[in-house]
């Protein structure tokens, strides 16, 4: 089971994967903590961890709420993230947050204000290769959008969980102070590309997609960089 929830002013997509019959981990929970949890207990789930793809406030920011709503009912939720994005957990993450959204003008101060939140602590590591709760999804790390990015892959389901890093007929940001667009191309060419033609893609933004339709369709360095 994958369940999408489209959350903040950004639309960022947070997914629920189940990893058990009741279990499951959060992929990217990005802002309304509240309506995530319901949706949780809607469909009787339990995380048993949160995942990130990479440290951007679009994408974490409802991480340390859900912690605590589950922490109240006595249940420890980790949070795994890769380290090359440690910055954007650190005490002076809220600076560099906001330098983040000036990239976006004057619309930027604006989601800064309303998304920022403290950001979880990290937990746990995500390495390239390793397993995620001795699942069947498996971290690629694919750096470019953030020096951490990583997707989350499952060959049994053939689903690709690709963050800002791939997404329909575009691509992650690379503006930013630690942004490299060369490293981004690379991550997709050699990485995901890699990966079987029915791979289905499911993006931090937009609609679904898959690796071949991507391959077909997306330019890659003509694409939109929206996030």
């Amino acid at each position: 089971m994958v369940e999408r929830i489209i959350v903040g002013p950004m639309y960022a997509n947070t997914y629920i994967v189940s990893t058990g019959k009741k279990e499951c981990i959060i992929v990217d929970p990005g802002a309304d903590p509240e309506h995530i949890c319901s949706r949780l207990e809607t469909l009787n789930m339990i995380p048993q961890a949160i995942v990130l793809t990479h440290g951007h406030l679009d994408h974490m920011g409802a991480a340390r709420a859900i912690q605590e709503h589950y922490r109240e009912r006595g249940t420890i939720i980790p949070v795994g993230v890769n380290p090359a994005d440690s910055r954007y957990f650190s005490e002076s993450s809220s600076r560099v947050h906001e330098l983040a959204f000036e990239t976006l003008g004057e619309m930027g101060g604006v989601l800064f204000e309303e998304l920022y939140t403290a950001p979880p602590d990290i937990d746990f590591a995500l390495e390239d290769g390793q397993a995620i709760l001795d699942s069947d999804l498996i971290v690629m790390t694919t750096p470019g959008h953030t020096p951490g990015s990583v997707c989350i892959y499952s060959e049994q389901r053939a689903a690709l969980f690709s963050g800002d890093t791939l997404i329909f007929t575009g691509i992650g940001k690379t503006d930013l102070s630690d942004g490299d667009e060369e490293a981004l191309l690379n991550s997709i060419r050699t990485r995901l590309y890699t990966l079987p033609a029915d791979t289905r893609l499911f993006p931090g933004h937009g609609p679904f997609s898959n690796i071949e339709r991507e391959m077909q369709n997306n330019t890659l360095a003509e694409a939109q960089r929206t996030f």
